[in-house]
């Protein structure tokens, strides 16, 4: 017998480090004659889309084609002292240490060319890979060129740390993270009550970024977050020996999610017309953990499933993960329960 199950569940996460010396960053930008753009910043590239974003938001700044900006791999011997890519807080901390360096380096243009061209500031635009100068409109490159002529430095670090985060551990007051995202998932899943084998059939999702720097990478994150939640809530069950040695230790003997346990239909949207009140990189907002907690809709929608097998519509008892075993189990002892329940019935 196949039973369905529906849930909607939401997520409030805060963003930063809740070790708050750690909400901190830096960036290293050198601007060469060429006209190329070498950045190195402190985060770490782990399949995310950390240095796309990063090198999108140095393009953005000099108005340049994302192909001149080169990243290089993060050494503590160009940017000392990163703190780890983690919190979910890599573009929010290393964007604005990179943009940091970028206006540096680009205030020093403005200032030559306004003094070189007799011109006042704000008649220095850059747009489209040129700096319109007044009338005169060079290749940035050509500027780039003249500066370094006229000795003008093209690099610079930059450095960036979140405000308005403290927090006191001892009184349990202040604000330990500068802003919260927001999501909630809709999972509907169908059981089959004589073995416990289940099946995502549908997941919606509406995910708060913000404005988004990058939406292919954010829905990407989206996703491959609550597949990652699902992995731990359903399959993913630890082991351990007589001695306390895990031993599910490999994908041998682990099992983490694969193409089959993705939701046969997958819709995902980021929140529309929604920017981030606080001052973070183009009020974007942090995307890599938030998703996983959308899962728990899976979680819930199991557990709806399985109420049905009772007559009472008995909310069960599902531990995670909620293997097939366990969801079998879980309707065994909803069926025991009702049996009770009507025995007793039968003996008043």
């Amino acid at each position: 017998m196949l039973k369905k199950g529906l849930a909607i569940t939401p997520v409030k996460f805060g963003i930063s480090f809740t070790a708050s010396f750690l909400n901190q960053a830096g960036a290293l930008i050198h601007i060469y004659t060429d006209g190329s753009i070498h950045l190195n910043h402190g985060g770490t590239e782990m399949g995310q889309g950390l240095n796309t974003k990063i090198a999108q938001v140095v393009a953005e700044e000099f108005q340049v084609d994302i192909g001149r900006i080169q990243i290089t791999a993060t050494t503590t011997d160009k940017v000392p002292n990163t703190s780890a890519t983690a919190a979910s807080s890599g573009a929010d901390l290393n964007g604005k240490a990179a943009q940091n360096a970028a206006k540096t380096i680009k205030q020093r243009l403005i200032s030559f060319a306004s003094s070189h061209f007799k011109v006042s500031e704000k008649q220095v635009i850059f747009n489209n890979g040129s700096v319109q100068i007044g009338n005169n409109i060079l290749p940035l490159t050509e500027l780039v060129q003249l500066a370094y002529v006229n000795q003008i430095s093209l690099s610079s670090t930059g450095f960036y740390r979140t405000p308005k985060v403290h927090y006191d551990e001892k009184t349990a007051r202040g604000r330990p993270f500068y802003y919260y995202a927001f999501g909630a998932a809709c999972s509907e899943v169908i059981i089959d009550t004589l073995t416990g084998e289940y099946k995502i059939l549908r997941t919606d999702i509406c995910h708060d970024v913000g404005s988004s720097l990058n939406p292919a990478i954010d829905k990407g994150q989206i996703e491959g977050g609550f597949i990652q939640g699902v992995g731990w809530l359903t399959s993913e069950e630890l082991v351990w020996d007589e001695d306390g040695r895990l031993t599910t230790n490999s994908p041998a003997n682990y099992k983490i999610p694969t193409i089959a346990d993705i939701p046969v239909d997958f819709r995902t949207q980021l929140l529309e017309h929604n920017t981030n009140a606080e001052e973070t990189i183009y009020h974007s907002k942090a995307v890599g953990e938030p998703p996983l907690m959308l899962a728990i809709s899976v979680l819930s929608a199991l557990k709806n499933a399985i109420s049905y097998t009772s007559e009472s519509g008995a909310i069960p008892t599902l531990d995670t993960p909620a293997t097939p075993e366990r969801v079998l189990w879980a309707i065994k002892k909803l069926q025991q329960t009702d049996n009770a329940k009507s025995n007793t019935n039968l003996d008043k």
